[in-house]
């Protein structure tokens, strides 16, 4: 699988799942552009990815932010003048309250991470996508999201409206050429431990749904949890 010159933009990649879809994506021929909050934590993977200059671009942005979010989307633009795969990698979570329980502050903070962080981005890069009549949009989620459980209401819900947001995209989108599809873990296995779902494991979907051959794969929930109920 071949992915020279098409242009994949990671958002949330400092974390072991970006890192890895970084290394795989540049490894087979595409250019990134890395985003995160921390400039040297991005300056330190795109060194050590080591690729050319003019096929990497890492920045800081506050994707909760709008503005900063359509910035980022100029220099892009600017820089590459296109793109083609956006791969919506943030995480984050907080639980362990009942819904009577839990504080205004943690229902937003879900909101905030989960649902307008991702409609920033479509926002403000779906025209670059549709520009090629080809393009990728591919987020993580939860089981939570579709089957929630007592004290993960904030996190259920946050998740819940993010993929509301992105089976809708797969509406609109899919007229422009671009597809838009959700993998659903339990939690990433960072260590290797058998438990959840590694880091490995979510990137080889997300490369197939990235591939020529996934161009049929569209609003679709993908259970990488391990059983056929999710």
């Amino acid at each position: 699988m071949t992915l020279e010159n098409r242009v994949v933009v990671i958002s949330g990649v400092s974390g072991a799942t970006g890192q890895l879809a970084a290394k795989a994506f540049a490894e087979r021929g595409a250019s990134l552009v890395l985003l995160g909050r921390d400039q040297p934590k991005l300056d330190a993977l795109a060194a050590e990815l080591g690729l050319p200059e003019g096929r990497i671009l890492a920045r800081a942005a506050d994707l909760g932010q709008r503005d900063a979010v359509f910035q980022t989307a100029r220099a892009v633009q600017a820089k590459f003048g296109r793109a083609d795969m956006l791969l919506h990698l943030v995480g984050g979570w907080t639980g362990g309250k009942t819904l009577l329980e839990t504080p205004a502050e943690d229902l937003q903070e879900m909101l905030d991470q989960h649902l307008w962080t991702t409609f920033h981005m479509t926002q403000a890069f779906l025209p670059l996508l549709a520009q090629n009549t080809w393009g990728r949009v591919i987020a993580i989620s939860s089981p939570l999201a579709t089957r929630p459980s007592a004290k993960m209401g904030a996190y259920a819900i946050g998740k819940a409206a993010e993929e509301t947001l992105l089976l809708t995209l797969a509406q609109e989108a899919i007229d422009k050429g671009v597809t838009a599809n959700i993998l659903q873990v339990r939690s990433i296995d960072v260590k290797n431990e058998g438990k959840g779902t590694a880091p490995a494991e979510i990137v080889a979907a997300i490369l197939y749904l990235c591939s020529e051959e996934a161009g049929k794969v569209n609003g679709a929930r993908i259970p990488l949890t391990g059983n056929a109920a999710g």
